[in-house]
């Protein structure tokens, strides 16, 4: 029995550690009519080089998020009310990271920590920690290693207009990480699009969404 809720404990630690927070800096700006019951709906057609399946997926997104809200699609736009736009965009943010390594750290004994000593630092030097009876002479100097870290900047944009041209909903969704698929991410960036609808018009808001 021991045993076994030491094994249940690890996997409930496991699944725990499988969540990652997803935070999205949320600004919505509308002028949405509180009496709007016609909510048919067409997807703007997107210039021919952003039409990609991969866009298209996104718009099927969106679409299961207006689901949600009661909008439908409808299958042309003699049908539709509504016209929808979607735009996004990921950049690529790489960094250089400078790690220090003590060899100090790694002697276990009275003065010394038997842990590791990387002490990362972006573009400039941070003081690194040091016990007083470091000897670079004896323990031999500081190693460093340059590595660069790349951070994905995404930016998700929907609008809704009215298909006489009046402006009713738009909303821009931002976020960066360390993950590199757009498609993994994508989801929870069109979920925080629509978090709230219609939302307080021209509030910035954080959204965080747990990323398995």
């Amino acid at each position: 029995m021991k045993a076994l809720a030491i094994l249940v404990a690890a996997t409930t630690l496991l699944l725990s550690g499988c969540a990652t927070t997803l935070r999205s800096d949320v600004t919505v700006f509308h002028e949405w009519p509180g009496d709007l019951q016609e909510k048919s709906y067409v997807f703007e057609t997107p210039p021919p080089g952003e039409d990609t399946l991969e866009y298209r997926s996104y718009q099927n997104l969106v679409s299961g998020e207006l689901a949600k809200l009661g909008f439908s699609q409808a299958a042309s736009a003699r049908d539709a009310k509504l016209s929808v736009g979607m735009q996004f965009s990921t950049i690529d943010r790489p960094v250089k990271v400078l790690s220090a390594t003590d060899p100090w750290l790694y002697r276990p004994g009275p003065w010394g920590y038997p842990r590791w000593g990387y002490y990362p630092y972006r573009y400039r030097y941070y003081g690194f920690y040091r016990s007083p009876f470091y000897d670079p002479w004896l323990w031999g100097p500081m190693e460093f290693r340059e590595t660069i870290q790349h951070n994905y900047e995404r930016h998700l944009r929907v609008t809704i207009n009215s298909l006489g041209g009046k402006k009713l909903f738009d909303v821009t969704v931002q976020n960066t990480s360390r993950s590199q698929s757009t498609p993994q991410v994508m989801p929870l960036l069109v979920q925080s699009a629509f978090s709230g609808f219609p939302g307080e018009s021209g509030k910035a808001r954080r959204v965080e969404l747990e990323l398995q």
